[in-house]
C-alpha cells in the first residue's frame, strides 16, 4: 500500500502542508511589513532632505522659511513632507536661532532697534537628536542630544552642519514620529502570527477529530458489544489502517454473533432433546388410556343410549363432547411427538394443490360452523414439488388451524394462493386470513416452542411449521 494511502502518511502530509502554509503566510506578512517600513522610512528621508533643502535655502535667501514654503509653485517641500515636518531650525555660528517655522522662536526687533535672537539652549521639549556622531564636539551644544533627549517624545531630530563665510551653521529638522502608529505596526505581525496560530490550531483540532472519530466509533462499538449488543457494526469504508481495523472488528463481531447464536441453538437443542425424550415417554403412556376411553365412549353410545329422545340427544351431546376433548388431547400429543422426534423426510414428486386441499378438509367443517369462507387460488402452469406429503400436511394443518382460531369470533376469509416464483424455479404458497393478527411484541417469539397466547394452546404449531419447512424442495417439471 502506498505510504500516502496510510493513516500515518496522510497525517504527515497534512501536517507538512499546514507547516508550509503557515511559514508561507508568515513570510508574506513579514515581507509586507518590511515593505511598509521601507516605504515609511523613504517618506521620512524625503521629508528630511526637503527640510534640509528649505533650511539651506533660507540661509542664502533673504526670505524666511515660512515665506519660502508658501511661495506659489515652490518645489522644495511637497504636501506629504510638510505634514511630517514639525519644525525646521537654522542655527548660526553663535548657536542662536537664525530662522525656523515656529513663530515664537523667530528673531524679534528689540526696543533699541537691535535684532534679538533666541539661543538654541533656550529651546525646550525638543525631540531626541539622531545621528549625533557626525556632529563631533558640537553635539554638546544641542539640548536634545541623546544623553539628555526625552525618549518619550513623539518625534525625532536630524541636524547637518553648513559651512558659511561666517562660520559653521546648522540646519536641524524636527519630524513627527507617531509612536502609537509605530507600536501598531510592530504589533501587526504579532496579530497576524496569532491569527495564523489560531487557524492552524483550529485546523489541527478538526483533523484530529476527523482522524480519531473512527477510534471513538470503535470504542463506542466495543462498549455496546460488552453490553451484549452483537449486531453493532462500524464504518469500514476507509482504505487506511483504521479501515482495515474496522473491517477486522466487524469480522470479529460477526463471528461472535454466530458463535452466540450457535451456543443458543445448542442449548435449545439439548433442552428440546431432554424434554422430547421425557415427553415422548409420558405421551405414549397417556395415549393408551385415551384410546381405551375413546373405544369405551363408542361402546356406550351403541349399547347404553337412552330410549327417550330428549335424554338420547343429551346423552349423544355429552359423549360427543367427551370424544372431542379426547381427540383434542390426542392431537396435542401428536403435535408434541412430531416436534420432539427426529424427522426423516421421504421426498417424492407431489402436487402442491392436493397437499393444500388435504389440509383444508380437516378445517372445512369448523370453518363453515364459524362463518369462515375457504378458497384456493392456483396459478396456471404450477410445477410439481419435491417434498414429503406428511411434513407438508403438518405445516399447512397448523397454519390453517391458527387462521381459523384467529377468526373464530368474527368470521372471515381464508385464502391459499399457489403460484410459481418469478424465476420459475420455485413454487410460492401464500396463506392469507382476515383475523386479528399477531401483536407486534409477540412476533419475535411465535416460532419458539411452548409459546402460546391461547389458554388451551401448546405453543407447538408454528414451532412444527418452522421445523418442517426445511424439508420441502421445489422441482420444475418442464
Amino acid at each position: 500500500m502506498p505510504f500516502l494511502s496510510t493513516f500515518r502518511g496522510r497525517l504527515v502530509l497534512i501536517l507538512a502542508l499546514l507547516l508550509i502554509a503557515t511559514l508561507g503566510v508568515q513570510y508574506f506578512l513579514n515581507l509586507r511589513t518590511q515593505q511598509e517600513n521601507y516605504a515609511l522610512r523613504e517618506r521620512q528621508e524625503r521629508a528630511i532632505v526637503a527640510g534640509f533643502a528649505v533650511g539651506i535655502s533660507s540661509v542664502t535667501s533673504p526670505d524666511r522659511i515660512r515665506d519660502l514654503i508658501n511661495l506659489p509653485g515652490q518645489t522644495l517641500l511637497d504636501e506629504e513632507s510638510r505634514r511630517r515636518i514639525q519644525d525646521i531650525i537654522v542655527i548660526d555660528n553663535e548657536w542662536r536661532i537664525f530662522d525656523c517655522l515656529s513663530p515664537e522662536n523667530l528673531p524679534s526687533t528689540l526696543p533699541n532697534g537691535d535684532i534679538g535672537y533666541k539661543n538654541l539652549s533656550d529651546l525646550k521639549d525638543l525631540p531626541p537628536l539622531l545621528e549625533d556622531k557626525r556632529l563631533g564636539s558640537d553635539v554638546s551644544k544641542f539640548p536634545n542630544r541623546p544623553a539628555t533627549g526625552s525618549e518619550e517624545h513623539d518625534g525625532e531630530a536630524h541636524a547637518i552642519p553648513i559651512e558659511t563665510s561666517r562660520g559653521r551653521w546648522y540646519v536641524m529638522v524636527l519630524l513627527y514620529n507617531d509612536k502609537t502608529a509605530a507600536a501598531e505596526r510592530a504589533a501587526q505581525p504579532l496579530l497576524y502570527t496569532l491569527a495564523i496560530l489560531l487557524i492552524s490550531s483550529l485546523i489541527t483540532i478538526l483533523l484530529v477529530f476527523r482522524f480519531t472519530r473512527p477510534i471513538a466509533d470503535l470504542s463506542r462499538a466495543a462498549r455496546e458489544i460488552a453490553d451484549g449488543n452483537l449486531t453493532v457494526r462500524v464504518d469500514e469504508t476507509r482504505t487506511d489502517e483504521l479501515g482495515r481495523l474496522a473491517a477486522n472488528f466487524n469480522e470479529m463481531t460477526a463471528e461472535l454473533e454466530k458463535k452466540t447464536e450457535l451456543e443458543a441453538k445448542l442449548q435449545q437443542a439439548e433442552k428440546s432433546a431432554v424434554v422430547g425424550r421425557l415427553g415422548s415417554a409420558i405421551a405414549h403412556e397417556i395415549r393408551n388410556p385415551l384410546n381405551y376411553i375413546n373405544l369405551t365412549l363408542d361402546h356406550l353410545r351403541n349399547k347404553f343410549a337412552p330410549a327417550d329422545e330428549e335424554k338420547q340427544a343429551k346423552f349423544n351431546k355429552l359423549t360427543s363432547q367427551l370424544k372431542e376433548e379426547v381427540a383434542r388431547i390426542n392431537r396435542q400429543i401428536t403435535d408434541f411427538l412430531n416436534y420432539s422426534r427426529p424427522a426423516t423426510a421421504n421426498l417424492r414428486a407431489i402436487d402442491a394443490r392436493s397437499v393444500v386441499e388435504d389440509s383444508l378438509r380437516i378445517i372445512e367443517a369448523q370453518a363453515e360452523e364459524k362463518g369462515i369462507t375457504v378458497s384456493v387460488a392456483e396459478h396456471e402452469n404450477v410445477p410439481q414439488i419435491l417434498g414429503d406429503p406428511e411434513f407438508l400436511r403438518s405445516v399447512f394443518n397448523n397454519l390453517f388451524i391458527n387462521a381459523i382460531q384467529a377468526m373464530e369470533s368474527t368470521g372471515g376469509k381464508l385464502t391459499a394462493k399457489i403460484a410459481p416464483s418469478d424465476d420459475g424455479e420455485f413454487v410460492e404458497i401464500e396463506i392469507h386470513d382476515t383475523g386479528r393478527g399477531i401483536p407486534e411484541e409477540n412476533l419475535t417469539s411465535i416460532f419458539e416452542p411452548y409459546f402460546s397466547t391461547k389458554e388451551t394452546g401448546t405453543g407447538l404449531g408454528l414451532a412444527i411449521v418452522k421445523k418442517d419447512r426445511r424439508y420441502p424442495q421445489w422441482r420444475d417439471r418442464r
